[in-house]
């Protein structure tokens, strides 16, 4: 009985002195460590412009590096496939498109779900895009587009950022809205389709402001209109695309930062509480909006219902347009 008596104490001892380590462990701050930030795109474009305008100020807020990593690939899916199965941690982010809830409807068989294997955490700004032309083709306008492209049916090809990309729908809704048809080619980023375009590969895209407007300033691309249905303050001489022969025609890019689903809710809050001190900062905003950018910050919750409404908005265009799945 003494023996077993001292192996019963021995125990509780030991078990006493363990549970201080336990709750510290518990209690660890976060972050304590690096937290990777992936961008669906190659460097330079509108995603990355954003995501890193957020990665310098949040390491600040955070005390740990934030890294901006761009993983390129599958019309944004490798990013977004990496970050689903991550360990829900907090320590991989991604700052994802629209192209993120595009893709759900347009594949049948991922190895991952794009809207449930993800916890919203904040949106972040929206883009409009440019209808570019490479200068060699004879037209100007929209109107003048339009009517190229129904005298040479499928003669004409658009390039985008990869097939599901916003690119991508962003052009197949103009060509359905105008009924006309042309060419797809994808390609793994917006900044490689753009390259091709300017050195007349192909011949037309919508791409997003951030990345194209350069081209533009230099006369590389001609801008026909712009996306959305007011026109830009930035830009006033481009023209809606609404306005420039189809009205009604709208599309932009969003932006919005997700980590994978399970991440904690008091990690959740403490990204989405520091990434919204860092969206209403002036200067923040100010850089952003000289690119055309709008930033608009949200609740987790808030950003999980733009998340869910687009899922259906982009869902229902891809039936109608009757793309085919992949």
């Amino acid at each position: 009985m003494d023996h077993a008596f001292f192996g019963f104490r021995q125990a509780l001892g030991l078990l006493i002195l363990s549970i201080p380590f336990t709750l510290a462990a518990q209690s660890t701050p976060y972050p304590t460590r690096s937290v990777h930030l992936l961008i669906p795109a190659g460097a330079g474009g509108g995603v990355d412009t954003v995501a890193r305008s957020l990665s310098a100020p949040l390491a600040l807020a955070l005390g740990q590096p934030v890294i901006a990593d761009n993983r390129p690939g599958a019309g944004t899916l490798l990013a977004a496939e990496l970050t689903a199965k991550a360990p829900p941690d907090g320590y991989l982010l991604l700052m994802a498109t629209n192209s993120q809830v595009i893709n759900a409807s347009l594949h049948k068989s991922l190895r991952f779900d794009p809207i449930h294997d993800f916890s919203t955490i904040s949106f972040v700004a929206r883009l409009p895009y440019l209808l570019v032309i490479h200068p060699g083709l004879p037209v100007n306008s929209v109107k003048g587009l339009i009517l190229l492209a129904q005298q040479k049916p499928g003669a004409l090809d658009f390039s985008s950022a990869g097939s599901g990309s916003g690119t991508h729908l962003a052009f197949e809704l103009f060509l359905a809205m105008a009924h006309i048809k042309a060419s797809h080619v994808p390609y793994k980023s917006g900044s490689a389709a753009l390259v091709d375009l300017a050195g007349g590969q192909v011949q037309m895209m919508m791409s997003n402001l951030i990345n194209c407007i350069s081209y533009v300033r230099a006369k590389r691309l001609v801008a026909l209109g712009i996306s959305t249905l007011k026109p830009s303050p930035l830009y006033p001489q481009i023209p809606t695309v609404a306005a420039s022969g189809l009205p009604g025609f709208s599309a932009e890019a969003w932006y919005g930062v997700l980590a994978p689903s399970g991440v904690p809710k008091e990690i959740l809050y403490r990204l989405n509480q520091e990434i919204n001190r860092i969206l209403n900062k002036p200067d923040l905003r100010e850089r952003l909006a000289t690119q055309g950018a709008q930033v608009e910050g949200s609740t987790p919750e808030a950003f999980a219902t733009v998340f869910h409404d687009e899922s259906l908005k982009w869902s229902r265009l891809t039936r109608s347009l009757a793309l085919p799945l992949q």
